[in-house]
């Protein structure tokens, strides 16, 4: 290796500014790139929420001690997770794909309703 410094090589990376943008312009002057809606908001949170929040594999009884209390959406509506879960009949999910597929085989699949 020549140079010597032992290899080492100091690299500098700049941050390229728009035409017309000075250093102390930021990005939340923009636009969003996604509008969102103003109506009511929905209650409960998305089943893969819950789901990321545990680890596997994991016993049904372990769940509903950790997460049972929380509310998912459904398309039919919020649910209590821990009612759900006694109605899958599984009590032992080796993983999230498992988990979230039992879930999903007794609330079902599609849009949450926002009435």
């Amino acid at each position: 290796m020549g140079g010597g410094r032992g290899g080492i090589e100091r690299i500098t990376v700049a941050t390229a500014l728009r035409p017309g943008m000075s250093d102390d312009e930021s990005e939340a002057e923009e636009e969003p790139a996604v509008e969102l809606g103003t109506g009511a908001a929905v209650e409960g949170a998305p089943l893969s929420r819950v789901a990321s929040r545990l680890t596997w594999p994991q016993e049904r009884s372990r769940i509903v001690e950790k997460e049972g209390d929380a509310t998912i959406r459904t398309p039919e509506g919020p649910q209590t997770l821990s009612e759900v879960l006694e109605e899958t009949g599984v009590s032992y999910f080796d993983s999230r794909r498992e988990f979230t597929r039992a879930v999903e085989a007794v609330v079902g699949r599609g849009p949450v309703q926002t009435d």
